[in-house]
């Protein structure tokens, strides 16, 4: 009946992964399922029922005394004799782990893979199979397994690391996370000529060869194997597990490129399809995970995502919501310092969601930081954010202004440095290799007016967030303001109740004189400007015109010294555009205008000194006739100095004025005389 016989040695080793035992307690030909319910195949009724919620296991209490210390504790403990149910709902593995357990005790050959050894090891722990019980207990032998024939396989490490998730905290305090986030490490960060085995794109159902493998059989001898081989195998695993993974590839000292791209490739498995391209910030995006590899026996872990990117009515407070919020800030504590790690794209994608999902603000400061140092590298596309936080504009135009205070403080920091190269010195705007070298200040100014060009349309835009945003870079970064025009006509496109005062305000960003000639042509008719805006692109205009076309002509005669100069004004109106002489017709018939009213001024002022002269004459006539008298007399005098012109009496001298005015003093008290 029961049977005490002593385990040899070879008894306690394991060929193949299967484990096996020679004591045998109970004879019994292994375990039968009837319903939900397990049996042991033997003719000694079940005396212990061990309870797994609806999962019953008829079994016997010999078998597990003799092994498990906590089943000795629960019977012995209880102080009766007569106890035969115990429920074992905590169990890390739940009823498969147990079943392996029980069958273990009962010396039934277990076979051990990568998919049961962590449970196993679990509820080993959880049982209490300790060395102390009986020599090669089931604690020894999980233990052995894991360490010389787990860890030295890499998708052996996937596999149970991938296991564990649902062994939480056991498998944490068994140290099992560690040991296997450390063995792919290890692996990742080995030399890629010596990786001899199938490493990814396989499904993981099957062990795989161990690290040392080194049999001419393997298939994959021969090819050349990519730095970023471990990607896929590495991107099935929970956030959680991923963060310690990549935690310890950093320590092993992998380049920071490397691990941005793995990064980017979890983030690609498990956030796809975040960013649409013609999704605008009112459309519903929803998306589900592409990890089809992850165990389906993963308790709340669904993996991939459901967002909800505006119109969200209450905060998040789902599962769902709380593990993709998770999985932002892990991403982000992650992200390697150096710049380039990750491209700006990823970061800005990053940023839209961490600002939906209402991420921790440290990590979004974090986060907007990262985004300053790369902001050369932006695209239209990715800077159009919307507002989550219910404000007035439809996009985020103050994250945008602090993006780019982040990147004008980097530029500054930076520029101290000599040997300073980033990735605007690397590569054009176009992708081109360098040639004229424009500069990362360039680059961002194209894209804020393009920015600004884009948001203009936006009729709850204010003028002084437009005004700020434009005016947020140096004078230096645009060389040509067309595209600055652009959007400002676009805003008052958008805005035509803005009043005179504001549109002159609004056209202060821009410098009429770094126009092109296109953009000159189109602002001369634009009637939304205001008038003194185009009166100012038409002069600078045509002193560019004139510099251009004096240069020209002094460069023909071979004058090799030679100022800009005007030529006359036929030269002129032959070498203007004809659209542009129209323009300046306009405001040529104003002056014209003015200059007849100033000549008809002229002569009617003319007609009116004669008509004087003419009376004056016939005054003198009448005035013989009579006798003279000082009143006659001083009349005459008045009537000289009267007729005088301003050149006359500027060359009479200063006697004849005295004269005069002493004359002048005198004749009022002569006409109060003769009154009186």
């Amino acid at each position: 009946m029961w049977e005490s016989e002593s385990e040899s040695l070879g008894g306690r080793e394991y060929g193949n992964g299967v484990l096996t035992s020679t004591k045998h307690t109970v004879k019994t030909d292994g375990f039968e399922l009837r319903g939900k319910s397990w049996y042991v195949a033997t003719d000694i009724p079940s005396d212990l029922l061990v309870q797994f919620g609806d999962v019953n296991f008829h079994l016997h209490k010999y078998p597990l005394l003799s092994r498990s210390g906590r089943m000795n504790r629960l019977i012995y403990d209880s102080r009766d004799p007569d106890l035969n149910k115990i429920a074992l709902d905590d169990l890390p593995g739940g009823p498969e782990a147990f079943e392996l357990a029980a069958k273990f005790c009962y010396g039934i050959a277990v076979d051990l893979t990568a998919a049961n050894i962590s449970g196993l090891r679990c509820a080993a722990e959880y049982l209490e199979m300790t060395e102390d019980l009986e020599e090669g207990n089931l604690i020894f032998k999980t233990e052995a397994f894991l360490s010389y024939v787990v860890l030295s396989s890499w998708r052996d490490s996937i596999i149970v690391l991938k296991s564990c998730e649902k062994l939480s905290p056991w498998a944490e305090n068994l140290q099992i996370v560690r040991r296997c986030s450390e063995s792919i490490a290890w692996k990742a960060c080995a030399n890629p000529k010596g990786i001899r085995w199938a490493y990814t794109g396989k499904p993981l159902k099957v062990s795989s060869p161990k690290w040392n493998d080194m049999k001419d059989s393997s298939p994959n001898r021969n090819q050349q194997v990519p730095p970023d081989w471990w990607f896929e195998d590495v991107s099935i695993l929970r956030i959680d597990h991923f963060v310690r993974v990549i935690t310890a590839i950093k320590v092993k000292g992998m380049r920071f490129e490397l691990i941005g791209a793995a990064i980017m490739h979890y983030a690609a498995k498990w956030l796809p399809g975040l960013i649409r391209e013609g999704c605008g910030p009112t459309e519903e995006i929803s998306s589900s995970s592409g990890g089809s590899n992850s165990n389906s026996s993963s308790n709340s872990w669904k993996g991939g995502l459901h967002m909800i990117v505006a119109g969200i009515k209450d905060d998040p407070t789902t599962v769902q919501s709380k593990d993709q919020r998770m999985i932002i800030e892990s991403l982000i504590s992650i992200i390697p310092p150096q710049k380039d790690s990750v491209s700006c794209s990823f970061l800005l994608r990053l940023l839209r969601m961490a600002n939906m999902l209402k991420v921790a603000p440290a990590l979004v400061t974090e986060l907007e930081k990262r985004v300053g140092m790369q902001f050369e590298q932006a695209t239209l596309a990715d800077l159009l954010i919307p507002t989550y936080n219910k404000g007035e504009t439809l996009y985020d135009v103050d994250l945008v202004q602090r993006l780019l205070e982040h990147f004008l403080v980097q530029e500054l920091t930076e520029s101290s440095s000599p040997g300073r190269q980033s990735f605007s010195d690397k590569h054009m705007y176009d992708g081109t290799q360098r040639g004229n070298g424009t500069s990362a200040k360039m680059r961002v100014a194209r894209l804020v007016d393009s920015y600004l060009t884009e948001v203009a349309r936006d009729r709850n835009l204010s003028l002084t967030k437009f005004q700020v945003l434009a005016e947020a870079l140096p004078e230096s970064a645009r060389s040509c303001d067309d595209g600055l025009y652009r959007a400002i006509d676009s805003y008052l496109k958008a805005h035509p109740t803005l009043s005179e005062h504001e549109r002159k305000r609004l056209c202060r960003v821009m410098d009429c004189q770094k126009l092109s000639i296109d953009a000159c042509m189109h602002a001369a008719q634009n009637e939304r400007l205001p008038l003194r805006v185009v009166v100012q692109v038409l002069f600078s205009e045509q002193v560019k015109i004139s510099n251009t076309i004096a240069t020209n002509s002094l460069k023909e005669a071979g004058d090799g010294q030679y100022q800009p100069m005007i030529s006359n004004r036929k030269t002129l109106l032959e070498g203007t555009p004809q659209s542009f002489q129209e323009g300046w017709a306009t405001a040529k018939k104003d002056i014209n205008t003015l200059k007849f009213e100033l000549e008809s001024v002229k002569a009617k002022y003319l007609e009116l000194q004669n008509d004087m002269e003419n009376l004056q004459r016939q005054f003198d006539k009448i005035s013989k006739q009579k006798q003279t008298s000082a009143w006659t007399s001083g009349w005459k005098k008045l009537g000289k100095l009267t007729k005088m012109t301003p050149l006359e009496n500027h060359d009479s001298g200063p006697q004849i004025s005295t004269a005069a005015d002493q004359q002048t003093r005198k004749t009022p008290r002569r006409w109060r005389n003769s009154i009186s």
